[in-house]
């Protein structure tokens, strides 16, 4: 036999390996729903964003029912330079005046979204664009009335992706919403797919992030914290070894968590597949909470 021979083997055991390890967690999750946060450096490499797409349809094709919510910050500031506008920032918010939140949604509802969906489209999927206007999905209230435009969760109308999760489709959401009285309002998607994922009692909810997950030291990536539960999440929160940009996800998380989503998962969507290396292998490759030691190991 040759080297090559012997080289094409490996590689064809190592598929049937990975494919038969993968049975029982397609078997367990058929037919579940899971909310995917769509974002980061799988939203803006082109390859990453590629492999991204065709894990989705993957998880489609086996039986489970994807939700993906996206943002689109680094388009949404091309944008605004393009037009003169200085994109600014409070407190790690954008500062979103009328004329800056004109541009996110056309950004975010015009552009991004409707790229996700031809993308998914054109890979054999079923992909339909919405925004927390559709079907009153999302009503938003102010958070700040110092940076603008910038929104909270009020209220969840689930009807309209369910119907779309029955009927076989893929919804992909931005995180764009409406007040009472119509107005617009720039939400952060992290906030926007926990508050999905606990409205449809989503199976699992998972934030493709720029890191490898939840480190007990920030500095030292193998310090890793592959599972946890609500309460060692609050109390890293707490005491401070999550913080920055990682406590809103770590808090949308915990509050989907306590709202009935079964798993919360926050994952480095720069390692290629990352969505099924968490989602179908043993060992995972981020930080997975849930709501009890009981679950640890479920």
């Amino acid at each position: 036999m040759t080297n090559e021979s012997e080289y094409f083997l490996k590689e064809e055991a190592t598929r049937v390996r990975i494919l038969s390890e993968a049975l029982p967690y397609i078997q367990q999750f058929a037919n579940r729903t899971v909310v995917i946060k769509y974002g980061g450096a799988a939203m803006k490499n082109s390859d990453l964003k590629d492999k991204v797409i065709r894990d989705i349809i993957f998880l489609s094709c086996v039986g489970m029912r994807p939700v993906v919510v996206h943002g689109g910050g680094p388009e949404i500031n091309t944008w605004l330079t393009k037009l003169n506008i200085e994109p600014q920032f409070k407190d790690g918010l954008r500062v979103t005046d009328a004329e800056t939140m004109e541009v996110v949604e056309m950004v975010l509802v015009g552009r991004v979204n409707k790229e996700l969906v031809s993308l998914i489209n054109q890979a054999g999927g079923s992909a339909v664009g919405l925004c927390g206007k559709d079907g009153n999905l999302i009503t938003a209230r102010p958070m700040d009335n110092t940076v603008g435009f910038v929104g909270e969760v009020a209220s969840v109308s689930i009807k309209l992706v369910e119907s779309l999760v029955e009927n076989g489709y893929v919804p992909i959401i931005s995180s764009v919403a409406a007040d009472e009285n119509g107005q617009a309002y720039n939400i952060n998607a992290d906030t926007v797919a926990g508050e999905i994922a606990a409205a449809l009692g989503a199976e699992k909810l998972i934030l493709l992030t720029d890191t490898a997950g939840i480190l007990e030291d920030y500095h030292d990536p193998s310090t890793l914290l592959t599972r946890l539960t609500i309460q060692k999440a609050r109390e890293l929160i707490e005491t401070g070894i999550v913080g920055g940009g990682m406590i809103p996800k770590v808090s949308c998380c915990v509050r989907s968590l306590a709202q009935g989503v079964q798993a919360a998962h926050i994952i480095d969507g720069r390692i290629p597949h990352s969505l099924l290396l968490e989602i179908f292998t043993d060992e995972g490759i981020g930080s997975m909470i849930v709501s009890s030691d009981h679950n640890l190991y479920l």
